[in-house]
């Protein structure tokens, strides 16, 4: 029950603190997200090195901005790039730390799902792991002390992670989902297989989502299958790779922001 320590500190973000706070503050200024944009039940963010995918990642937390007395706790699904993992693995910590802080995790919400048999407690898939992690920073500066609830998702079925969302969402509780899209394409075949990655999200049809649609697979189609369980109304919010940041088109990953509202919720955004 100890606190996790930061794995990814400066290389996937700045380690020291002024730094980090500097560079998520401007990434969340820079997204040109108004204030009034009201406050979804889920969104999708990526999780590269905030040089390549911090804009598109920024488009989501911009969003939260205005919303931190409406969140009680933040639930975060994402893979296991690392250690071999079936089903969802919770850590046993009690906070995770970054240079800003530390996030405290929501025990109780996390014991209940154990209890449940909807997670196993297991702190390896979380070490070495920067899926989640980078939430965390722009998490501590648009939702400041909001507890955590965060599930590595290992191999499982889309309708498998239905019940632990249901289990695990609820009033006052946000559910991100940390994935990147394709990995190491040209630009241009990049931009194929991530359109049609998109297009399926906006359909709610996780079985049109390969193993290489996207790095966070299994945590993806479970969050289409609840988000069609809810039901959910699924909105791209943007649609980039690491070309637009880099300039180099040559071997590219994809990264996307969706949100996840109710319906009669906004209507579907044009990709940015």
């Amino acid at each position: 029950m100890g606190v996790r320590a930061p794995a990814v500190a400066g290389r996937f973000y700045p380690k020291a603190a002024d730094e980090l706070a500097t560079v998520v503050d401007g990434l969340l200024d820079a997204a040109g997200v108004g204030s009034d944009e009201p406050l979804a039940e889920a969104y999708v963010v990526p999780h590269a090195g905030y040089q390549y995918s911090g804009p598109t990642a920024a488009q989501v937390y911009a969003r939260l901005r205005g919303h931190a007395g409406e969140v009680r706790r933040v639930v975060l699904i994402g893979p296991a790039h690392y250690v071999p993992l079936t089903g969802c693995a919770g850590p046993a910590a009690a906070a995770w730390a970054t240079p800003l802080g530390e996030a405290p995790v929501d025990r109780a919400a996390l014991d209940a799902l154990t209890e449940r048999g909807h997670v196993t407690v297991d702190d390896r898939p979380h070490e070495p792991e920067h899926s989640l992690e980078v939430q965390l920073p722009f998490l501590q500066r648009v939702l400041p002390g909001v507890p955590i609830v965060p599930l590595a998702v290992g191999v499982s079925r889309a309708d498998d992670l239905v019940p632990t969302l249901l289990a695990a969402a609820g009033p006052g509780t946000l559910v991100l989902c940390s994935t990147d899209l394709s990995h190491y394409l040209a630009l241009a075949a990049a931009r194929r297989q991530d359109d049609r990655t998109a297009q399926a999200v906006l359909d709610l049809a996780p079985d049109r989502i390969g193993l290489r649609d996207a790095c966070g697979v299994y945590a993806l189609r479970g969050l289409l299958a609840w988000a069609r369980h809810h039901p959910l109304r699924p909105a791209l919010l943007q649609l980039t790779t690491s070309a637009d940041t880099t300039g180099d088109p040559s071997r590219v990953v994809g990264y996307a922001s969706f949100a996840f509202h109710r319906p009669g919720g906004p209507p579907p955004l044009s990709a940015a």
